[in-house]
C-alpha cells in the first residue's frame, strides 16, 4: 500500500443538492445512487482501498437518512460533524469540524466518482506534499478527463504546481475534482459563520501556498440527475 501522508479526511456531505432535484427531495445528495450503490460510498470505499483509517463526514439536509446508512460501514471508522442548526457552506464547516481533524488530512466532496490513473489520487498528492511550501495540494483534471463537465475550468498550474485562478471569460486548463489535502494552516483568521473554502484559496494564491497535482485518472461530475447515465456507461465500460 501506498504511503500517505495523512490517515484522515473530511468528506463534505451537508449540502442541499439542489442541482439533483427531484432525486434529492426525499434523500441527500450523497445517498443517490450511481452504479448500485449511493455516491458517498463511492468516496469512502475510496478512501479505505487506500488506506485511510478515518473519516470525518458533516451533515445538514435529511442527516438521519445518511448518519443511518454511515452506522453501517466499518471502514473508514466514520465520525459525524453535525451541522444541522446551520449550513456552515464548504470554509465554515471545515472550521466547525477542525478540531476532529489533524494537522494535515485530506478534503473530499461526497460526490466524487473517479477512475485513477497509475497511481492513487491519494498517493499522487502524498507525494507532492510539501509541508514548508503549501497549505493545500488540489488533484486538478485536464479537461480531456473531466466528463460530463461543461465549464470553462478552475486553474492554471506553472512547472513547479503553484496554481492561479481563471481568469474572466478564458478557458483554464485545469478543473478542481473536490479532491484536496490540506493543512490545517489555511483554518487560520478565519471568517464566523458560512463561507466559501474559495476565500481561503484566494488568500493562500496571494501567499504562493497553493499548489496542484495534474490527475492522470478520470474524473466524473454528476451534480445533476442527467450525468448519472453517462457516468454508470462510462464505469461499466472502465
Amino acid at each position: 500500500m501506498s504511503t500517505l501522508v495523512s490517515d484522515t479526511a473530511m468528506v463534505l456531505a451537508a449540502g442541499m443538492g439542489k442541482r439533483m432535484r427531484p432525486l434529492t427531495a426525499s434523500q441527500p445528495k450523497p445517498m443517490v445512487r450511481v452504479a448500485g450503490k449511493p455516491l458517498i460510498d463511492h468516496t469512502l470505499d475510496r478512501l479505505a482501498d487506500a488506506g485511510i483509517k478515518r473519516a470525518v463526514v458533516n451533515v445538514h439536509y435529511l442527516p438521519e437518512n445518511l448518519e443511518t446508512h454511515l452506522k453501517g460501514r466499518a471502514s473508514p471508522a466514520i465520525t459525524i460533524s453535525d451541522e444541522r442548526s446551520q449550513l456552515l457552506e464548504t470554509g465554515g464547516g471545515l472550521v466547525k469540524a477542525q478540531d476532529q481533524l489533524p494537522d494535515l488530512f485530506f478534503c473530499l466532496n461526497s460526490d466524487n466518482i473517479w477512475l485513477d490513473g497509475p497511481r492513487d489520487c491519494f498517493a499522487d498528492l502524498s507525494a507532492m506534499w510539501d509541508e514548508d511550501r503549501m497549505d493545500a495540494l488540489l488533484l486538478l483534471v485536464p479537461h480531456k478527463g473531466a466528463h460530463n463537465f461543461r465549464g470553462l475550468g478552475d486553474f492554471s498550474m506553472d512547472p513547479s504546481g503553484r496554481v492561479s485562478r481563471r481568469t474572466e471569460a478564458r478557458l483554464a486548463p485545469f478543473v478542481f475534482t473536490g479532491i484536496q489535502l490540506m493543512s490545517k494552516r489555511l483554518l487560520r483568521d478565519t471568517p464566523e459563520g458560512p463561507f466559501s473554502t474559495n476565500i481561503l484559496w484566494s488568500r493562500a494564491i496571494e501567499e504562493g501556498r497553493l499548489f496542484g497535482v495534474p490527475f492522470t485518472g478520470q474524473w466524473f461530475e454528476v451534480g445533476t440527475p442527467e450525468a448519472i447515465g453517462p457516468t454508470e456507461a462510462a464505469l461499466r465500460n472502465g
